[in-house]
């Protein structure tokens, strides 16, 4: 993904993820290995149902994820040292739900953020799911087999890769700049009337 922004850089993987959550896609690319039976309604029910399970705790933990990565990039001072873990603190009493445990020493392991190529762009994989979910939503409101909205997604969005903004590629697609709502629809959160 040499050249696309880091806002972008997830979009494509997101919406493919989006596309084989699709009860109609599941249906077509699922089935018993020997037999080709297709995947009993009631296995594919509990299947989906996974993809909600405790949906608003996993979003707030990247989001404090997210959040943690900006201000450590923006705030730590290897002089000062020491600071990682009060930061995390900090944001996760911001952010969490469940309180952190003391003995916690997750930034040495979040290797995403410092080996992983994420540095200070940890947002990028919220803000790709923020993107993905919209653009399938354009899929569910014509048919997620619709060729024409397809050939759309690939001429304003794939096809342009790093030689357009993000934005102006996601605004050409959707006609309009990206809403949250789709995403929270996905989890099984009910989002309020003016979330933008």
């Amino acid at each position: 993904m040499n050249g696309v922004a880091w806002d972008a850089v997830e979009l494509p993987s997101q919406f493919m993820e989006n596309y084989a959550w699709n009860p109609q896609v599941l249906q077509r690319i699922s089935g018993h290995y020997r037999s080709g039976a297709p995947l009993p309604a009631d296995v594919q029910e509990r299947l989906l149902a996974t993809r909600s399970f405790q949906a608003g705790l996993h979003m707030a933990r990247q989001l404090e994820f997210a959040l943690f990565d900006f201000r450590l990039h923006a705030e730590y001072d290897p002089e000062r040292g020491g600071r990682v873990l009060e930061l995390l603190r900090d944001v996760h009493r911001q952010v969490a739900v469940v309180p952190m445990p003391q003995w916690s020493r997750f930034p040495m392991s979040f290797g995403h953020i410092f080996a992983g190529g994420y540095s200070a762009g940890y947002y990028s994989y919220k803000w790709a799911e923020v993107l993905a979910a919209d653009v399938f939503a354009a899929f569910e409101e014509h048919g997620v087999f619709d060729r024409a909205t397809a050939r759309r997604y690939v001429d304003t969005i794939l096809s342009q890769g790093g030689s357009r903004d993000p934005l102006e590629a996601f605004i050409a697609f959707r006609g309009r700049p990206p809403r949250v709502e789709a995403l929270l629809k996905q989890h099984g959160i009910d989002a309020p009337e003016a979330v933008t």
